[in-house]
């Protein structure tokens, strides 16, 4: 496996990761060649990023109307390990790596139903306010909600 700047170590990072979303490669996914497309991933990070935040009670917060906050990709990337092709079975990883003031940097991991690791990712998120567009300070009890490790998979 290639070595990606943002993971030191890949079995002790492959280890982290608790919460998964899985979904089924559809044909309107893949390419004339007929492997996925390499724009799906960033659209399966998404949601299984979404679902990792309600696992752990951000999208309810952020949901509200009264919310002050929003949350934004500041960045966001994706290492291509594998083909993935129509039908295949994948489990799209999500942990938070690290926490900052505003920010969290996610990281993606997706796998096959053998296992294997096709895909790798990363991403900043930042908590903005609506207002200024700046960021906004996360809580303690949200940076407490961060490390909680849920062992969770939604479909």
């Amino acid at each position: 496996m290639k070595k990606m700047e943002y993971i030191d170590e890949i079995s002790s990072w492959e280890k982290e990761f608790d919460f998964f979303y899985q979904v089924k490669v559809r044909f309107s996914e893949t390419d004339m060649f007929g492997h996925l497309n390499n724009t799906v991933p960033f659209v399966y990070f998404e949601q299984a990023r979404i679902e990792y935040f309600k696992s752990h009670g951000f999208m309810q917060d952020w949901l509200k109307p009264e919310n002050q906050t929003i949350p934004v990709v500041a960045d966001l990337q994706c290492d291509y390990l594998s083909q993935i092709f129509f039908d295949e079975d994948l489990k799209i990883f999500v942990k938070a790596n690290s926490v900052g003031n505003s920010s969290v940097d996610l990281h993606y991991m997706v796998k096959k139903a053998d296992g294997s690791i096709c895909l790798a990712g990363r991403g900043a998120m930042v908590q903005i306010s609506k207002k200024t567009g700046k960021g906004e300070s996360w809580t303690e009890e949200m940076r407490e909600r961060f490390l909680i490790r849920k062992n969770s998979t939604v479909q």
